[in-house]
């Protein structure tokens, strides 16, 4: 049987791009047709949106907001990582912790995301200090499960490689466990971002006094359409630069293992 030919233009780097784009100019040209058809003050066209993005950076409201909820979510997204990773280890590798707390991490990936903020916000005040913490608690469940699946999953003959050269404890976890363990760790991390950027606007529309989140309350109060949409277009902005320019770019570097070994 002849298989077919590659398709070498989905295969280009530039064919991806375009299509990305010609995705992009679809999304806004049906937006302005919409808006157009309906005529209504609750969906303004994507220009009276554009003219809004750049009245509220001269204003000079956009760019301190964003900043202000990037460095919470980014304080509370390591923090996650970092304990989540460190406790899905743990978990992963001891029976005995895993029966003990393993219920725990149930608990916590099931208990609401605004109940928890909720309490942060009763037992530490409106702060920046409970907002980290309730996203952290939120996400740290998560990362546990990830990487302690992660864990499971590892191949018992690399460690009977890592015995039979007597490799230490340190030479083991980066020539060995640290590969296996790194997809997850990856994948862990892309939906942590848009987790966790979601969690901080929530909260910050619930109790915080700035951020992109407090904006849009705002915004909210007054029906304005023009400035939460501003606002969302410049969050999906965010999140896609981070997306194309720093996570599939790392991915592709730190997995190039996997394809040359395929």
């Amino acid at each position: 049987m002849t298989r077919p030919p590659p398709d070498i233009s989905a295969s280009r780097p530039g064919g991806e791009v375009m299509a990305g784009w010609v995705s992009v100019l679809l999304l806004l040209g049906s937006w302005q047709a919409l808006a157009l058809w309906l005529n209504s003050r609750f969906l303004p066209t994507p220009l009276t949106v554009a003219e809004q993005i750049v009245w509220l950076t001269r204003e000079g409201h956009l760019l301190p907001d964003f900043a202000i909820t990037l460095l919470r979510a980014a304080l509370g997204f390591v923090i996650a990582m970092l304990l989540g990773t460190a406790a899905g280890i743990v978990l992963g590798q001891s029976r005995l912790a895993d029966r003990l707390f393993l219920n725990w991490v149930v608990v916590g990936m099931n208990l609401p995301a605004i109940v928890i903020a909720i309490l942060c916000y009763i037992w530490l005040g409106l702060n920046d200090t409970a907002l980290i913490l309730a996203v952290v608690l939120n996400k740290t469940p998560i990362v546990i499960t990830n990487i302690r699946q992660g864990v499971l999953s590892f191949d018992p003959a690399y460690e009977e490689f890592a015995k039979s050269y007597r490799l230490s404890r340190k030479q083991a976890f980066r020539l060995i466990h640290l590969p296996q363990l790194t997809p997850y760790l990856l994948t862990t991390a892309r939906t942590g971002l848009s987790l966790v950027w979601k969690m901080v606007l929530v909260f910050e529309v619930l109790g915080a006094d700035s951020g992109a989140g407090f904006r849009v309350s705002l915004f909210f109060q007054f029906f304005d359409l023009k400035g939460i949409l501003a606002y969302t277009i410049v969050f999906v902005a965010i999140v896609m630069a981070l997306e194309h320019l720093a996570i599939s770019p790392l991915e592709r570097r730190l997995l190039a293992w996997r394809a040359d070994r395929a």
